[in-house]
């Protein structure tokens, strides 16, 4: 029988479509196996109006098998089957959806047209064959039909439909697999396990069998004795039939047959965790677009989580079928920590990630995700503090670097979620928590950045607030500095960094006081910063200290803790990036009048007091010391 030829586009599109639209070969198994699902689905819907059908639910079935020897992959399936009409308009032209327009043909108010979810919904999933086969043979048997027909094609060449003989009805999908190449191990598709895998991976829940036959081994007498008269044992193969796929999704399930700790089990299962998540999020969502979504909120990170290798995203699925391993358009950057399973029968199968990116239904489902995730998130905050205690702990940097990222484009839905170590001892806490917390003569939200909780609460410039009786926030990263900065305020109350800011603190005539004896000390506070050799921009009798008798403070936009951000960052690309540090020391301290004494009567030992002053503003605010030998000798020069 002469070839027929694929049309000009179809050529075209098959090309495209083999070295394209398909980012992992291996996804061809699940193209394949989902077509043979569709026309199950088919039959079985006739089945349920034709009484002569003669089949039951339980009869339909799905087979993979392999033969090595000869190379042939084969998915067989006893669905409704094709005739030489339906091979020629669903085989012979590529986008051409026989399922589809199944699903079309329907009546538009049949209630049973809801049912019926078809996933093929481009026709060109069948041709992601020709990714790991070099020629497919495909033979049916329509239902109802007396002749089978067999199409056969090595690609972009054509094809042929012939007739041929087939017992039952249903299709066989035959794919002869590619030799192995240098770079391209094709025999991996032979392989039971390989195979066993990808139905996992891919086709686990697709609603009906899929089965294999496989290997198993089992110890038999051979009727032969040993030398002790002991039966002699060997262990034989006898292959079996297996079904590999589990077919009902957890998340299809209904609620009331699906318990927190079932949903618990499946996650620690399905994401490879030994802890429980701190939150299960179980959605049903009908309208615009349906779909069904069980995610889950980890209790710890991942150990790769902070790091380039980390896969962020969701399992996305298609009635059951896997679209994507890892969807990252589904949740924004901020909630990548969130792990789960989406499944809509609204997104097509056929869609590479760069369509997925721009298609409206995932659009919907992402909105409504990203609020379902704040929503829960919020709701573990307010009514279990320990479970988010743990949650922060290990995500909460996630979530700050959200908030600034992308000027602050997710700064609303995350800055209810930002919690604290403070000063109230009563563990993290909001912004909204501090503010209720705040009486009515406090003007300012007070925070104090260092490296940890503890050395924060100790900073000389965190003294006075404290025993003013307000709180304090201790802020413990490097991000601290641009969250605050890209929050404001809050609910109209401004942030006050302890260790730059005007407290706030003094009286009047507190100030006045400060600042005349600044004054009459001027010639001393310019021998100090003459000194300090350009270190400091400039130095002050301090506003803020009480029992600590010297601490740095900055000028400008700089502050010592974006400093030291910049600091940290590799290749010293960070090393001109400088706060105006300002020399604060507490007039009322005796090390002030050792330095008025010295300075009167001893202006070498004046200088030494001056650096060694400096060097101790700087340990207490965690800066390294230019020449800490130098400092040693400096303070035992003092004996």
């Amino acid at each position: 029988m002469a070839k027929k030829q694929f049309k000009a586009e179809s050529k075209r599109l098959l090309d495209m479509m083999i070295n394209s639209i398909y980012t992992h070969r291996e996804i061809f198994l699940r193209e394949i196996i989902s077509n043979a699902s569709d026309a199950i689905d088919k039959l079985c819907y006739l089945s349920l109006t034709d009484g002569s059908v003669g089949m039951k639910r339980s009869d339909f079935r799905i087979r993979v098998s392999a033969d090595k020897e000869n190379r042939l992959l084969t998915v067989s399936d006893n669905g409704i089957g094709m005739s030489r009409e339906d091979m020629e308009n669903n085989l012979g032209v590529i986008a051409h959806s026989g399922s589809l327009g199944f699903k079309n043909d329907l009546d538009e108010k049949s209630a049973d047209k809801a049912k019926i979810d078809i996933i093929g919904q481009f026709g060109v999933g069948f041709y992601s064959a020709f990714m790991v086969s070099d020629a497919v043979t495909v033979i049916s048997k329509a239902y109802g039909a007396e002749t089978a027909y067999m199409w056969q094609s090595s690609g972009t060449d054509g094809y042929t439909v012939t007739e041929c003989e087939k017992d039952g009805v249903g299709t066989d999908v035959i794919m002869h697999i590619k030799p192995d190449a240098e770079e391209d191990k094709y025999s991996e598709f032979l392989d039971s396990w390989r195979l066993q895998e990808l139905i996992k991976k891919y086709s686990d829940y697709v609603r009906w069998p899929i089965i294999m036959t496989v290997d198993n081994w089992v110890e038999r007498e051979t009727g032969e004795t040993d030398d002790k008269g002991e039966p002699k044992k060997e262990y034989v193969n006898e292959p079996q039939d297996k079904t590999i796929n589990s077919q009902v999704p957890i998340w299809q399930r209904s609620k009331k047959s699906v318990t927190d700790d079932d949903c618990k089990a499946f996650y620690k299962e399905k994401f490879h965790d030994s802890e429980d998540p701190v939150a299960v999020i179980r959605v049903n969502a009908e309208g615009t677009v349906s779909y069904k979504a069980m995610l889950f909120i980890p209790a710890k990170a991942p150990y790769d989580f902070y790091t380039r290798d980390y896969k962020p995203g969701l399992q996305l699925y298609s009635s059951g079928v896997m679209i994507m391993e890892n969807c990252a358009d589904l949740l924004p950057e901020c909630f990548r920590f969130v792990r789960g399973v989406v499944d809509s029968p609204d997104l097509s199968l056929n869609i590479s990630r760069e369509l997925l990116q721009h298609d409206r239904q995932l659009k919907v489902i992402s909105t409504n995700l990203e609020k379902k995730v704040k929503s829960e998130l919020k709701k573990l905050m307010d009514s279990d503090p320990e479970s988010y205690e743990k949650f922060w702990n290990s995500f909460g940097t996630q979530l700050k670097y959200g908030f600034v990222s992308d000027y602050g484009a997710k700064k609303e839905l995350i800055k209810d979620l930002l919690v604290y170590p403070n000063s109230f001892g009563e563990g993290l806490i909001s912004f909204a928590g501090y503010v209720e917390k705040m009486p009515e003569s406090q003007k300012f939200i007070y925070y104090a950045a260092a490296d940890n909780a503890e050395r924060a609460a100790h900073l000389p410039q965190a003294e006075q607030v404290l025993d003013a009786g307000f709180g304090l926030l201790y802020m413990t990263q490097d991000v601290d500095a641009f969250v605050v900065s890209m929050m404001g305020d809050w609910d109209g109350k401004e942030f006050c960094n302890v260790s730059v800011d005007d407290l706030g603190l003094e009286t009047d005539m507190q100030k006045a006081d400060t600042e005349k004896k600044e004054e009459e000390n001027r010639s001393l506070l310019d021998f100090v910063k003459d000194k300090l050799g350009g270190e400091v921009e400039a130095v002050r009798l301090s506003h803020k200290l009480k029992t600590h008798p010297v601490c740095l403070t900055t000028e400008g936009e700089i502050t010592l803790e974006v400093e030291k951000y910049f600091r940290s960052l590799p290749n010293g690309t960070g090393e001109k990036v400088t706060a105006r540090k300002v020399l604060e020391i507490n007039g009322e301290h005796p090390a002030f009048a050792a330095l008025q004494k010295a300075y009167t009567e001893d202006p070498e030992r004046a200088e030494k007091l001056a650096k060694i002053l400096l060097c101790q503003a700087k340990l207490i605010a965690d800066l390294p010391l230019d020449d800490s030998s130098e400092y040693a000798e400096l303070v035992c020069a003092l004996f």
